[in-house]
């Protein structure tokens, strides 16, 4: 064990206050470990891993591309099980006609967004600039820039390290826009604030407004108000301003829906990103979807070179895996799914009210259990004692909020919801 834990000092990943445990196999959202006792997956690994682990369906993808060829780049082998992904996925997601650029992983899917936009107003509206305006409360990805232009409070980059970058506009949740002083809370005029974010810069000057359509582990499953994302919609085409939504925590059925913007009405993005629930944990992937009324911008004669993929960006080993996980998904019995997701909630907001338990809230398969600050660790060895680990979100405010991202895989059985919430409630009340 100690020299176990002297080289797991030099290897330079997260860590946590909680032992890690041996896994010997996995079958679905169940992990056996090394001492014979097995663990549920309550939060899809990193909120990834929607559909389970051991697939069938994503082995026999992988297992027949990997007989025909295993590396191929786009611009010399014909791409067409790429193109075959495309076709899948914007089917799945109701964006048949969209254009699709393929990247590694979500960060570098919002890094492409954020340079397909800036072309894109560039040729279009002739812009000079192409600022990328985003919440208070939003994570788009782990690297300098959107760490920078992000209000994730926790991976902030220092002041002197953020390039001048950082968030433009409140999110419409208490933690961050509070309305104590005005009598009310969060509703669809919230919008307004990004209304003056724009214009202060000066609509010229911005290219996008980039924006979690329902807030992932930073604030921990916040759901925006009614009207909120509609009115967002509505803001930026008076400007002309792009509208991208980040769904690479909500997307693929995450939610309950194709996309999270699906639970409205009038909010469909210009682009949308894409990557946790896409490569479920198998591959990494991510993939971005440009509207077919401004995908032909990006071929125009004074257009910009589009931006570096990565040399993996359209590997064909990535392709079969997604097509795999979309085999799965689109297999799914979307009655019993649409009741599991019900059932879930049912049970987690009767926690509300529980010592330690703060707020419940959420949709779908995703919910974010806030706990009293100062418990979190402590719930989860509960929860880890009685057979389900989870993932952590730590949020905002002051104190900062803090507790469990709770979210299954979008597979589970009904057995699978029930151990998972007989586990959490038994752990509440073990802290009460």
């Amino acid at each position: 064990m100690k020299r176990y834990s002297q080289r797991r000092e030099r290897l330079l990943t997260s860590s946590r206050p909680l032992p890690d445990f041996q896994v010997e196999e996995s079958r679905g959202a169940w992990l056996h470990r090394a001492d014979g006792k097995r663990i549920f997956d309550g939060s899809s690994g990193l909120l990834c891993a929607n559909v389970g682990q051991g697939s069938p369906a994503v082995f026999a993808r992988i297992e027949r591309q990997f007989s025909r060829y295993s590396y191929g780049g786009a611009a010399v082998v014909q791409p067409h099980i790429q193109m075959e992904l495309m076709e899948r996925l914007c089917g799945a997601v109701g964006r048949p006609d969209d254009s699709v650029a393929l990247t590694t992983c979500g960060t570098l899917g919002v890094e492409v967004a954020v340079g397909l936009a800036r072309n894109i107003t560039r040729v279009r509206d002739r812009k000079s600039r192409g600022d990328i305006l985003t919440s208070n409360l939003s994570y788009h990805g782990a690297s300098m820039f959107t760490l920078g232009v992000a209000g994730n409070q926790i991976r902030n980059p220092r002041p002197e390290d953020r390039y001048g970058l950082g968030p433009a506009f409140p999110a419409p949740y208490p933690p961050t826009h509070g309305h104590t002083h005005e009598g009310h809370g969060c509703d669809g005029s919230c919008a307004n604030e990004v209304a003056r974010a724009i214009d202060s810069r000066g609509a010229e000057n911005v290219s996008a407004v980039l924006i979690e359509p329902i807030n992932g582990t930073t604030g921990g499953a916040f759901v925006p108000p009614g009207g909120y994302l509609r009115r967002v919609s509505e803001i930026c085409r008076e400007r002309n301003v792009l509208v991208i939504h980040d769904e690479v925590l909500t997307g693929l059925w995450r939610t309950g829906t194709p996309l999270a913007s699906h639970h409205w009405d009038g909010c469909e993005p210009d682009l949308v990103i894409l990557s946790k629930g896409l490569g479920a944990g198998y591959v990494a992937v991510g993939a971005v979807l440009v509207s077919p009324e401004i995908a032909p911008l990006l071929r125009h004669k004074d257009v910009d070179p589009l931006p570096a993929m990565g040399t993996m960006a359209t590997h064909p080993l990535m392709a079969a895996a997604c097509l795999g996980v979309l085999d799965e998904l689109e297999s799914l019995d979307f009655g019993a799914f649409t009741a599991r997701g019900e059932l879930l909630e049912a049970s987690l907001r009767s926690l509300t009210g529980w010592t330690p338990v703060r707020d419940v809230r959420g949709i779908g398969h995703l919910y974010g259990v806030e706990v009293t600050p100062g418990l979190l660790w402590p719930l989860m060895e509960e929860c880890e004692r009685r057979g389900v680990f989870f993932y952590p979100f730590t949020g905002a405010g002051d104190p900062r909020s803090e507790g469990l991202v709770v979210a299954p895989p979008l597979n589970s059985s009904s057995d699978d919801i029930d151990f998972l919430t007989t586990a959490l409630t038994d752990a509440v009340t073990a802290l009460s």
